[in-house]
């Protein structure tokens, strides 16, 4: 079994609290920073602080006396929460792991597959941009030993959160019942943009494999699942689950940025080579889209309700 201290900023989100839990099933010692407000998963331990305020954030995470091998921040989106994690954890965390986003790329200047290292980065008030700020931060520091790296996911998907990848049937609490009454999804341009989703539980094991590697020190990692499908595909594989049909309605690509300019993130292909996280040793994701659909498609009929919102992939 894996032997290590791990801290997860978070802890109780999508993302943050399927690591918390790999984590803690691979035998981890997991530490979480949460405000207190969500469960969390069973056998973690809390260290309950508001990151909004940076004296009571730096207090938990010093005051228990901990070095970690591993420290994610699965929740940074202002340039001040890296600036926090810089101020804290240099002299804390033998490894930095900062998860950032693929919006951070300019969708109009897309190449296929998107390279991470592709000049054409964003840095405005939109979620990506802001991401960009923070990834620029970590980057332009000196963190000594620290070693950091930073993931950037397409879509995530997986138990835990709302299914879909495309508007305007994104992340839509009622997607499932929907289907099942034999509605026609409203997608734009008919659902025919490519896209990479990744699967929780793979991101996990892919932020958890960097613990001991050297050869991610520094490193930047588009991450995406195995498998390129036309988002109407992701679509048609959960309706194929629920054994219904599909039908969709096209909502023209000009005429739905014009409505809703936020869109452009999400209308462009998604591709990203894996090469770089096999050469450098890393947990490469490998769960078959399907496979993953069918998983989280069973999670959302065992857990009618509300589930966890995201504001991001």
């Amino acid at each position: 079994m894996p032997e290590g201290r791990i801290l997860v900023i978070g802890g109780s989100g999508f993302v943050s609290g399927t690591l918390a839990r790999m984590a803690r099933d691979q035998g981890y010692e997991v530490w979480v920073v949460t405000r207190g407000q969500k469960s969390l998963p069973e056998g973690v331990v809390p260290l309950r602080a508001n990151r909004k305020d940076p004296a009571a954030f730096k207090a938990a995470v010093t005051g228990v006396d901990v070095h970690w091998d591993l420290v994610v921040d699965c929740i940074g989106y202002e340039v001040e929460d890296m600036r926090q994690d810089l101020n804290v954890f240099p002299l804390l965390a033998r490894h930095l792991v900062f998860i950032s986003t693929d919006f951070i790329f300019d969708p109009a200047r897309r190449r296929f597959p998107q390279p991470f290292d592709h000049p054409a980065t964003l840095t405005d008030d939109t979620y990506g941009g802001k991401k960009r700020y923070c990834e620029l931060e970590l980057i332009q520091t000196d963190t000594g030993d620290m070693r950091w790296t930073i993931f950037r996911p397409c879509h995530i998907y997986g138990p835990g959160a709302e299914l879909g990848c495309l508007p305007d049937a994104l992340r839509v609490p009622e997607l499932l019942r929907n289907l099942k009454a034999g509605e026609a999804l409203q997608l734009a341009g008919g659902g025919h943009f490519l896209q990479q989703p990744i699967f929780a539980p793979d991101l996990a094991a892919l932020i958890l494999s960097v613990q001991g590697n050297t050869m991610a020190d520094r490193k930047i990692y588009c991450s995406a699942g195995p498998e390129i499908a036309e988002s109407v595909a992701y679509y048609r594989m959960i309706a194929d689950e629920l054994g219904v049909g599909l039908r969709v309605e096209e909502l023209p690509v000009t005429h739905s940025l014009n409505l809703h300019p936020e869109w452009k993130f999400f209308l462009c292909h998604r591709i990203y080579d894996l090469t770089p996280l096999r050469l450098d040793g890393l947990k490469v994701p490998n769960t078959p889209l399907r496979e993953g659909l069918r998983q989280h498609v069973k999670w959302l009929e065992m857990n009618e309700g509300p589930v966890k919102k995201l504001n991001e992939q």
